[in-house]
């Protein structure tokens, strides 16, 4: 134990003038069981502080084969290990000079012991959820309906949303918005992706309801929905392909849903396609604009990211393309994408490397950073800056 004698010595001694020092003096030294691996440090911004001070949780994220991410309620981070030259000292119940009282008495002394040490800390990174695994676990038994003999006999792996949050890389915000953009739904407590066939003959039920009352797509509404095709399938099932391709409204006391578009015809394009490696694109445009309902049109612009349109071909031709099917990584999304086809228009890829952009991030920058401009034709092109196998 240091006394203040021994204090002010050493303080003489690096030509320091006590004067311009808080009075209080903090002694350390090493406790019985100070040492390193025992603690980690995590370096917070601010908004992650006063989570934790609002009493609200952290969650480390990840399984065995995965890099962990940090999420909050609404954002997920990646952990990295940070360096440091400087060693970090833990001292509990130490004392900033803040909460230190500066009108204490000049031979107040503090011994503090030291708890532990580290030479580095984790650093967040506010990074894009890891959100593909979400669709490829629902995926693993998707719902056929009511009468499916494989939802009756067989048991597969079906996850509620508490399975999720211990499964997918994100922040539960994150998740439940996911579940809402690929359209899935609850069903006896599981988290269910409508298998395609059983979707589109639920859309066609609805569609052709509308076509013979002759309703307006902007008005359809769900009691009359349910009262006739309650005894074709479930209900709940007829209510959610309502959610899932309108958007529900109440007026003068009853449900309406504003029918999607867009939503439908790509839908409709997807179920032509799906069955053919390509399409003769003016065919396809004919065969497509006559199966969708009546007074919609259907329109290229509405396959972004779900089909791509090769004009290099004689005659041109039209594929299936879905950007789900893509890798996550932003390197093996633009091999995969350079190995379809070597170079591209910023129109084409742009629907493709959306999704892969961070906060504040320009599709722009994507491609600088991964491919490669040229003109050709007078049209500016990116091909891979590497070569594709």
């Amino acid at each position: 134990m240091r006394s203040r004698a021994e204090v002010d010595a050493t303080l003489q001694t690096a030509k320091l003038n006590p004067a311009e020092l808080l009075p209080a003096v903090h002694c350390l030294s090493f406790g019985p069981q100070a040492g390193t691996g025992d603690c980690c440090l995590l370096q917070l911004e601010p908004g992650l502080c006063a989570e934790l001070e609002a009493g609200r949780s952290l969650v480390i994220r990840g399984e065995k084969d995965e890099q962990a991410v940090l999420c909050s309620k609404d954002k997920t981070y990646d952990m990295k290990i940070a360096d440091t030259s400087n060693m970090l000292l833990f001292i509990p119940g130490c004392k900033t000079p803040e909460e230190l009282n500066a009108d204490q008495a000049s031979c107040d002394i503090i011994h503090s012991q030291i708890a532990g040490f580290s030479n580095n800390y984790w650093e967040l990174r506010r990074c894009r959820p890891k959100l593909k695994k979400l669709r490829k676990l629902l995926m693993e038994d998707p719902y056929e309906g009511p009468d499916s003999r494989k939802d009756q006999t067989l048991t597969f792996s079906k996850y509620t949303t508490e399975d999720l949050l211990s499964l997918i890389q994100a922040s539960e915000e994150e998740i439940l918005h996911q579940l809402q953009v690929i359209d899935a739904c609850k069903i006896e407590g599981y988290w269910r992706i409508l298998e395609f066939d059983y979707e589109m003959k639920l859309l066609n039920h609805v569609t052709q309801l509308i076509d013979s009352e002759s309703w307006s797509l902007s008005k359809v509404p769900l009691r009359t929905c349910l009262e006739e095709l309650g005894s074709l399938e479930p209900r709940e099932m007829i209510e959610h392909i309502l959610l899932s391709y309108g958007r529900k409204y109440i007026d003068d006391g009853e449900v309406y849903f504003e029918m999607h578009e867009d939503k439908i015809c790509r839908a409709i394009a997807q179920m032509l396609l799906q069955n053919a490696v390509k399409f003769n694109l003016s065919e396809f445009q004919e065969v497509w604009q006559q199966s969708v309902p009546e007074g919609m049109t259907a329109r290229l612009d509405q396959l972004k990211g779900l089909a791509l349109v090769d004009k290099t071909s004689r005659p041109e031709t039209i594929f299936l393309l879905k950007v789900e099917d893509l890798p996550e990584d932003n390197q093996e999304r633009f091999n995969s994408l350079f190995s379809i086809r070597e170079k591209w228009t910023e129109v084409d890829i742009t629907p493709y490397i959306q999704d892969l952009c961070a906060e504040k991030q320009t599709v722009g920058a994507l491609l600088t950073k991964y491919a490669r401009s040229s003109t050709q034709n007078g049209v500016k092109v990116y091909n891979s800056r590497r070569p594709i196998s």
